[in-house]
C-alpha cells in the first residue's frame, strides 16, 4: 500500500501557493513539491490532491492511501461531490485517477501528522516569494 500525504501552502495577496507530496511505502520515498501560482488554499490543496495522485498512478495499481488535513478536500472527495464550481472540475480530476487504483481512500489528519508534505510546500512558496 502506499501512502500518499498532500498539502498546500498558501500566503500573501495576491495569494500564491505551492503544493507539497510525500509518499511512502512499496519500496518507494518519494518526496515531492511544485508551485502553483495565484490560488486560494482551497484550490491548491485540491490540487495537491491531484498531484499525489498522479504521481501514485506511475507507482501502484494497488492500494493507495490518502492523508490530507483539508478537511474540505477529504469531504468533497469522499462525497464525490462539490458544489463550488471551481473546485469542480478539479475534483473530478482526482475522481478520474482514483479509478486507476484497485482501491483508493483518503483520510483526514491533523497538521501534526501532516510535516512532511506541509514542509515541502512551504519550502517551494518560499523559494517563489
Amino acid at each position: 500500500m502506499l501512502e500518499v500525504f498532500i498539502d498546500a501552502a498558501t500566503a500573501g495577496s495576491p495569494q500564491v501557493s505551492a503544493c507539497g507530496v510525500f509518499i511512502r511505502g512499496e519500496g518507494h520515498l518519494i518526496k515531492w513539491s511544485e508551485y502553483l501560482g495565484e490560488m486560494d488554499n482551497h484550490t491548491a490543496e485540491l490540487t495537491a490532491l491531484v498531484k499525489g495522485l498522479q504521481l501514485a498512478q506511475g507507482l501502484t495499481a494497488g492500494m493507495v492511501s490518502v492523508k490530507s488535513d483539508s478537511q474540505v478536500t477529504v469531504d468533497a472527495f469522499e462525497r464525490e461531490y462539490t458544489k463550488n464550481p471551481r473546485f469542480k472540475p478539479i475534483l473530478e480530476e482526482a475522481l478520474a485517477l482514483s479509478k486507476s487504483f484497485e482501491y483508493c481512500f483518503i483520510k483526514w489528519i491533523p497538521d501534526s501528522q501532516n510535516r512532511a508534505a506541509d514542509d515541502l510546500a512551504r519550502k517551494e512558496l518560499r523559494a517563489h516569494k
